[in-house]
């Protein structure tokens, strides 16, 4: 009965996390890992205002100058700022683990395969939904990410984003509602709508997008660094499968021609 009972467990996993999804609607981040000055301009933002407290101690600086098309010396006057830090060393952070849990209660994780476990939307939608929130420690919340015990590290970039009201377009059934005679779309007033302040934030709305979407490029790369290595190579492989197939399939004739 215990067997059983724990094997119920286990078939209920995959249901559990599916529950445990953001309610949120997610915005798709449209990354391109063969963009190289997308990918540079996020390892600049990763180094900047990520690694004070995550590391991606799986990566190395070497490996990512090397892939990223960085100048050795580049990369280390620009991008690595621990200190006694080599250019082959894993991007590791100064902050001790035991010193981060007294600081935040729990040490910030490693980001190294973060695109992998939550999806490069999820991060996109992440990093773009923090709001005023006067009742939690650091004063911000997330849409995506209830109650977050992190600071919008990203605010001086985006500004200052509170939740106001707002007209926002109807949406039934995944599409806009129009007016059948004018053809205009239909707006309603929602105030769970996120607005940020004008004039607190040193890039435009679309500026911050680029940004973070660069930013969650650089991560989804530095997850699966040879991605696009391994499609290459296995577009040739099925190329070849496919052609050994019509020497076996001949090969397979010839031998059953006889066979009645």
């Amino acid at each position: 009965m215990k067997k059983q009972f724990l094997a119920l467990i286990v078939a209920l996993l995959p249901c559990m996390a599916m529950a445990a999804a953001p309610t949120v609607a997610l915005d798709e981040a449209n990354i391109d890992l063969r963009d190289k000055a997308a990918l540079q301009d996020g390892a600049r933002t990763f180094a900047n205002y990520c690694m004070g407290c995550h590391s991606a101690q799986y990566q190395r600086y070497e490996r990512v100058a090397t892939d990223l098309g960085i100048p050795e010396e580049l990369m280390m006057e620009n991008l690595v700022f621990t200190e006694g830090a080599n250019f082959g060393d894993h991007m590791r952070i100064g902050m001790r683990q035991e010193d981060s849990k007294v600081w935040f209660g729990a040490a910030p994780p490693d980001l190294t395969n973060v695109a992998r476990v939550r999806g490069p939307d999820w991060l996109y939608t992440y990093m773009r939904t923090f709001y005023e929130d006067p009742s939690r420690p650091y004063g911000v919340n997330n849409k995506v990410f209830a109650n977050v015990g992190m600071p919008n590290v990203l605010m001086d970039l985006q500004g200052r984003q509170v939740v106001g009201c707002k007209a926002m377009p109807v949406v039934e059934n995944g599409s806009v509602q129009r007016d059948p005679l004018s053809g205009e779309t239909i707006k309603a007033e929602r105030c769970d709508v996120l607005t940020v302040v004008p004039g607190t934030g040193s890039q435009t709305e679309e500026e911050f997008d680029t940004t973070v979407r660069n930013l969650v490029t650089f991560l989804a790369y530095s997850a699966d660094p040879i991605k696009l290595e391994r499609h290459r190579i296995g577009t040739y492989v099925l190329l070849y499968l496919a052609f050994l197939f019509v020497f076996a399939y001949l090969l397979k004739r010839e031998y059953w021609k006889d066979v009645h």
